[in-house]
Parts: C-alpha cells; sequence; structure tokens
C-alpha cells in the first residue's frame, strides 16, 4: 500500500510539470493506493485539518489519551476504534500530530490543487506570505529572493501579510480609543491567532464581546486581494496548521482559497529544483515596523499600542497590556480574566508559544526567527501604520475615504459571523 506521504511525493512533482491528471491514471492503474488519502490530497478542503494515515492500531488506553490531549473536544474514536477527528471543533493545534503513539496523525496537504490552479492558468495566483517567514528558508533568503521563488513557479506574485496587519493594527487601535473608557474596560486580541480566538468562541463564550470585529490579517489580505482582482486565487503560507482551519469558516472560506505551511513550501521548492538562495531579488516590502512583528508574542500590543499613541497622544487611559504564551498560559490568563484578577486592558493571546514563529511547521528554532523578525521589523522605512503611505494608499483603492472609516459598519476588515 502506497503511504500518504510517498503519494503526496508522486502527485507534488507531477503537479509541478503539468502532469497531474496522467500520473493520476498512472497510480490508479499501476499502484495499490488509499482512496482516502487520494482523496485528501486532492479535495483537501473537505477535510479537517488533521487527518488520519491508517487505522489505529493504539491500545484503549492510549486511545484515551488521544482524545484528551485535544483541549477543543475535536478527537473520538468510532465502534471499530478508528479515531475521528472532526471538520468543525479541529482547530488545528498540532497537538494530536504530536501525541500519537503511532505517529498515525497528519496535517492535511493542499499543494496539489494549488498546482492543478497554477497549471490551468485561467486566473492569477497569490502567495499571501505570513509576517514569520524571515529566514525560515536560510537567512539568505531575502523577501526579494522568496519572491522571485513563487514567481518562477507560476504565481502572479507575493503579498506580505504584514502590510495587512498593519491595517489591522489601525483598526484595533481605533476600536480601542472608541470603546476603552473606564478603568475595568479590557479589550482581548490578538486577531491574527487563529487557536486563541477558537478558545475564545467555542470555550470561554462570555468573553467574546470583548473581542474587537477584526478579521484576521491573513483573511483582510484575501479579501482585499478578491476585491483588487475578482477571479484570483489566494494561498497563504505560514508556519501554522491552524490556519487551514481558520480558512474554512464560514466568514473566510471565499477569501482564502488554500493554506500551504512553510515545510510544505520547501517540499515544493525542492521538487521543482528551486533555490531561492539563487535567484534575482524582487522588490516591493511595504510594510511598516508594526506589521512585521505580528510575528512574535507581544508584537500586536506593542504595534497596537505604539499606533494609540501615535493616534490619540492625550489619551487618559493608557493602553495596559498583558500577553499569553502558548494554550496553557492562554488557558490560566482567561481564567484570570473571568476570576476578575487581570489589571490589564489589552489582552493579547499566542496559541503557540513565542508566537507564529514558535508554530508547530516552522522551519526554524524560535528564538532564531524571533530575533530574525525583530530585525526585518527593526529595517522598516515606518515605525506605525499612521505614517505608512502605502497603507493610505492601498486603503484609499478599497474604498476607505480616511482612517477612521475602518470603524464603519461591515467592511473588509470586519468579521461577518461573530457567533461563530
Amino acid at each position: 500500500m502506497q503511504s500518504f506521504l510517498s503519494l503526496y511525493e508522486r502527485l507534488l512533482k507531477a503537479g509541478i510539470y503539468n502532469k497531474t491528471d496522467n500520473e493520476i491514471e498512472d497510480i490508479e492503474s499501476e499502484f495499490d493506493y488509499d482512496k482516502h488519502h487520494l482523496d485528501c490530497l486532492l479535495n483537501p478542503q473537505n477535510q479537517p485539518p488533521v487527518i488520519k494515515l491508517a487505522k489505529c492500531s493504539c491500545s484503549d488506553e492510549e486511545k484515551m489519551q488521544c482524545e484528551e490531549v485535544c483541549f477543543f473536544n475535536a478527537i473520538e474514536h468510532d465502534d471499530n476504534g478508528d479515531v475521528i477527528i472532526s471538520r468543525e471543533e479541529c482547530v488545528g493545534c498540532g497537538d494530536c500530530i504530536n501525541n500519537c503513539k503511532s505517529n498515525n496523525l497528519a496535517e492535511v496537504k493542499e499543494a496539489i490543487p494549488i498546482f492543478n490552479a497554477l497549471n490551468e492558468g485561467i486566473s492569477p495566483v497569490y502567495v499571501m506570505i505570513a509576517p514569520a517567514y524571515i529566514s525560515q528558508f536560510s537567512k539568505k533568503v531575502t523577501p526579494g529572493k522568496l519572491r522571485s521563488a513563487f514567481k518562477l513557479l507560476g504565481f502572479s506574485g507575493m503579498v506580505e501579510v504584514a502590510l495587512f496587519a498593519d491595517i489591522l493594527t489601525l483598526k484595533e487601535a481605533l476600536e480601542f480609543d472608541n470603546t476603552i473608557h473606564k478603568e475595568e474596560d479590557f479589550m482581548l486580541t490578538s486577531c491574527c491567532c487563529p487557536m486563541w480566538i477558537a478558545m475564545i468562541k467555542k470555550i470561554y463564550h462570555t468573553l467574546v464581546p470583548h473581542l474587537p470585529p477584526s478579521v484576521s490579517p491573513m483573511a483582510a489580505c484575501g479579501r482585499s486581494i478578491k476585491t483588487l482582482y475578482k477571479d484570483a486565487t489566494t494561498v497563504f503560507i505560514g508556519p501554522c496548521i491552524a490556519k487551514k482551519a481558520e480558512s474554512r469558516e464560514a466568514d473566510i472560506t471565499e477569501s482564502v482559497d488554500f493554506v500551504l505551511t512553510f515545510e510544505e513550501v520547501q517540499d515544493i521548492f525542492e521538487a521543482a529544483g528551486i533555490n531561492p538562495v539563487e535567484l534575482d531579488e524582487d522588490l516591493r516590502d511595504h510594510s511598516s515596523k508594526a506589521g512585521r512583528t505580528y510575528a512574535i508574542t507581544s508584537g500586536v500590543s506593542e504595534a497596537v499600542k505604539s499606533t494609540l499613541e501615535r493616534l490619540s497622544p492625550e489619551r487618559i487611559i493608557p493602553l495596559k497590556a498583558q500577553h499569553a504564551d502558548g494554550i496553557k498560559a492562554c488557558k490560566i490568563m482567561l481564567k484570570d480574566i473571568l476570576d476578575g484578577t487581570i489589571k490589564s486592558n489589552f489582552i493579547e493571546g499566542m496559541g503557540c508559544v513565542g508566537g507564529c514563529v514558535g508554530g508547530p511547521k516552522a522551519l526554524i528554532d524560535r528564538k532564531e526567527a524571533k530575533k530574525s523578525v525583530k530585525e526585518y521589523g527593526s529595517k522598516a522605512e515606518y515605525i506605525t501604520p499612521v505614517d505608512n503611505p502605502y497603507v493610505i494608499e492601498l486603503l484609499e483603492r478599497l474604498g476607505f475615504d480616511s482612517i477612521e472609516s475602518l470603524l464603519e459598519g461591515d467592511n473588509l476588515f470586519t468579521r461577518r459571523f461573530n457567533d461563530q
């Protein structure tokens, strides 16, 4: 029986060389493959973020541990003892993958349909790269070289999601200024971490009113691209399995077509024989320091605080931030909020220790990644999005008359289904 990963590798190479249909026919006629695996690879959007690779062979005790490790209650076993992962409840935290005794779980792979879209050439396909990407593919792989690598694969362009983190920073600073007027008021962020948002929506429901109505930078980027280029296909790339779950949400699914991890991108480069280090620069960096540092814990808080001070320097009640690193720390902080012992008014949670740079599919150590992200942020021409002319120009192109209009009703950067 062909393994899931060997099947993925074979299809990946076939997709790059525009032979996917023939390759599938070869596999069907020459190999004994698992039809579930093939469906997972060709139609990943129909699957949960985490899939099983084979029938469960664990003991009853190990199966109980498998279920208990999931904080979101997304795992159970059927009458035959096989694992079932809920597409609705799984948020892609990856804990089950790391704790499966038989290595029987893996994140779903989304590369094959992306290359089908590239090979068809019917519509432009854009990469949306997460702020955590700096140095992931080698310190020598600059943003310009990475953009060249994606264009060589056939993508129409690479957009830094940090630019949209800038916009969300503006929006959340305005929300804070507009809603926090008493010492006991507080606001929950970060909109960029789907695990943190899922914890609040699924487990700590009473705190939902304290969430600002902002989409994540990934969703904001996807919506904006599809506003400017109606037929575009959008592909988010980052270190996070949970983004695969977020892209399946009813509010997001039409703006983000696919999600790849850094590991998947590395596989693609290797299959295509592309070494980004060897490529020329294609420089189009427009984000500020605020947006670039979203990838590290406390980065969102610091970005919103500096932007708020820029927008409202005479504000009486300042932003007092507190943050938590990882699911366990987030749980403790949320309990403290419910117990009334929190003294801060801007609460930031990150599901991964270290922030996005500590994601399960990052390619480098989180300490090294954090250092690289901070260095990249320090090189930004602008400190806050208020000073960034590219942010203002982009907002104008998207139909916003002013920064303040980010707070006006339902717009590109507002959640449309707040009760989910």
